[in-house]
């Protein structure tokens, strides 16, 4: 009887560094994880020690590995990571400087320096993406910038999740999920964009070559096997950008699938079948990739999602248990009271442009206790993300949502499912999944190892729970009238008033 094989998927993230191995039907058969070695020498700023994360994600295959009965059953790895972060390397394969963080915001100079000289519209005309200081050109202008004898010994930069790649299997190539973060990728001819690169000052030549997602590159060095309990016939892969692997284990990777992922914020994206061109996407905040199943993809979302439901509890709920708030929001009618909620707790979210929106809960009346609080807080949530979606829409005026799946840690709010099925007045697909960025790589080894013949055979093999939540047709009729005679009102009509507050915050004198 012939052994299953495994696949394995690392999941290489801010906090923590997973190595997990699967059966092709995505049933978790070994799981370890090790912390993300991250320094934060002041504010804005944040690196990695490339070695450092080597040697954790080394601890993390390592721990993994000894739980399996025959390690020989590992058929393939790849890697997902964070995007935005990226290790140069010398010639010999040794970093020349630290990681810089996803989130490190030191290039915000190097950014405004882009937008001068080339204009924000057309980086996003060209790349599919806003110009925002985390981006990969953003970090080697830099490097250019303030530590020129590092990036004169660099000859390649490589991403978060190629560099891990590169230090199993030795091969310095890139794919087009982990290039859409970059600025540098020129996102209709799917290569780099010399022009770019060239007119900054830099050589294209520090740029590696890019395969699809899933394309083999080689096999465990016999060094990493000896480190990790890995065997040296695992084929080693192209891995990806961690949301949009996510997205590929969930299925998300035809036109009309969206995944609704509810974390502390949340993630609304769509798999795409073009590039959209109008400046006016990117002015509101909604960024373009290329999917690791082939095609594309347009990210939305809330920034705080629960972490507006986090921040109500601690304060509005002084403490209170999650399941005791729920109850109180289940025993108050759709619409609260008459109490509205904007969820822009940090900024306004992507459909907006306007980052000194503020969060703001109207219709107060002496009736209006913590539990209509409570729940005009996710009905808020639950049309905010509506709205996203449907300023997104008309710039893709022959997609139909077909297929909602729902995910992540908010999916346990049973009460925010209910209401978020009537809101999109959509059935919702709540998807029970441990780990879904890291089976979304394993699924990407699997393609390069032959596993698989096809991400459709990929997709269809994988296995988990579905529940299906469906929109209350009297909820949904009301919520329809709401989001369209209130809530769309809402945001216009406190605009000014809270740019005065702004304004008065930055004068107060």
């Amino acid at each position: 009887m012939a052994v299953e094989p495994l696949l394995v998927g690392v999941d290489f993230g801010t906090s923590h560094i997973k190595a997990i191995a699967f059966t092709p039907e995505g049933q978790i058969v070994a799981h370890a994880s090790a912390p993300t070695p991250t320094v934060y020498p002041q504010p804005g700023w944040a690196y990695s020690d490339p070695d450092a994360v080597w040697s954790q994600t080394v601890t993390a295959l390592r721990t993994m590995t000894a739980q399996l009965d025959d390690p020989r059953r590992v058929a393939a790895v790849a890697v997902a990571s964070v995007g935005e972060a990226g290790t140069p390397i010398d010639a010999a394969g040794r970093p020349t400087y630290p990681m810089i963080a996803w989130f490190d915001t030191r290039t915000k100079e190097q950014a405004e320096q882009l937008r001068r000289r080339f204009g924000a519209d057309e980086i996003f005309r060209r790349s599919g993406v806003s110009l925002q200081p985390i981006f990969t050109l953003c970090k080697i202008l830099w490097l250019q910038q303030h530590e020129p004898e590092a990036l004169a010994r660099t000859v390649r930069w490589l991403n978060a999740a190629d560099y891990l790649t590169f230090r199993l299997c030795g091969v310095a190539a890139s794919e087009f999920s982990l290039a859409s973060r970059t600025l540098m990728l020129d996102i209709d001819r799917l290569c780099w964009n010399v022009e770019l690169v060239e007119a900054t000052g830099l050589n294209p030549a520090l740029l590696p070559p890019l395969l699809p997602s899933g394309t083999r590159l080689g096999s465990v060095l016999p060094d990493v096997a000896a480190q990790t309990g890995l065997p040296t016939h695992a084929i080693v892969t192209t891995g990806g950008h961690d949301h949009v692997c996510g997205a590929m284990a969930l299925g998300v990777t035809q036109p009309g699938a969206v995944l609704d992922s509810l974390g502390t914020a949340e993630a609304l994206f769509l798999a795409t079948d073009r590039v959209l061109k109008d400046p006016e996407v990117g002015h509101c905040g909604y960024a373009q990739g290329v999917h690791v199943s082939g095609g594309y993809y347009i990210l939305g979302g809330l920034y705080t999602s629960g972490a507006c439901i986090e921040w109500f509890r601690e304060t509005i709920g002084a403490g209170l248990d999650y399941g005791a708030l729920a109850e109180e929001g289940e025993a108050v009618s759709p619409g609260s009271l008459g109490v509205y909620f904007l969820p822009h707790l940090r900024t306004a979210n992507p459909g907006y442009d306007d980052p000194r929106s503020r969060a703001t809960f109207v219709g107060l009346t002496f009736d209006a206790r913590r539990g209509a609080l409570y729940r005009a807080l996710l009905e808020g949530l639950a049309y905010e993300a509506r709205y996203s979606l449907d300023t997104l829409l008309p710039y893709l005026p022959d997609t139909r949502i077909e297929r909602i799946v729902a995910t992540g840690g908010g999916t346990r709010n049973r009460l925010l499912m209910r209401i978020k099925a009537s809101v999109y007045n959509h059935p919702l697909r709540v998807v029970s999944i441990d780990e879904a960025t890291a089976l979304g790589a394993a699924m990407l080894a699997g393609l390069g190892a032959g596993i698989y013949t096809d991400v459709d055979t990929a997709v269809q093999s994988v296995c988990y729970t579905v529940s299906l939540v469906e929109p209350e047709p009297t909820a949904a009729t009301f919520y329809a009238r709401a989001y369209e005679q209130v809530y769309r009102e809402l945001y216009p009509s406190v605009r000014n008033i809270h740019h005065a507050i702004g304004n008065l915050l930055e004068n107060k004198e």
